[in-house]
């Protein structure tokens, strides 16, 4: 999978994540270590580069096209490791991309979900950088 997330740190009360499960399409094939957008109602499927979508989460398991099942679960509280569009300064928010699975500078009037958290190095685009991932 191209630009995969990648866990570094996990929080939360057990250090799980603070993993949530979602409802997702029985017919789709989403890998592990996915950006996960939040759709109505309470629906996560694979980032596809729709900047202005909540963000879910990062998917904590691989789910097949052909396996049946309707839901999925995501981390939602940690360290990860994400590929940068664009420049973003240390400390800025981030939101989802126009390109699938990556993150861009999020402006202060993004509210809600559609900021995940914030960075935490200066990167440039197509680098790695770690972010803190909070929804």
């Amino acid at each position: 999978m191209a630009d995969e997330w990648k866990k570094v740190e996990l929080y939360g009360q057990n250090n799980d994540g603070d993993p949530r499960r979602y409802t997702c399409a029985a017919g789709v094939k989403i890998e592990k270590n996915t950006l996960l957008m939040l759709t109505d109602p309470r629906t996560a499927s694979a980032h596809d580069g729709t900047v202005s979508a909540a963000i879910a989460g990062i998917s904590t398991m691989e789910k097949s096209a052909t396996d049946g099942s309707t839901s999925i679960s995501c981390w939602t509280n940690g360290i990860f490791e994400a590929v940068a569009s664009g420049s973003i300064t240390l400390g800025s928010t981030f939101k989802a991309s126009t390109t699938a699975n990556q993150i861009e500078a999020a402006a202060n009037t993004n509210l809600g979900c559609t900021v995940g958290g914030y960075v935490l190095e200066t990167t440039t685009d197509g680098d790695t950088v770690n972010v803190r991932l909070r929804l």
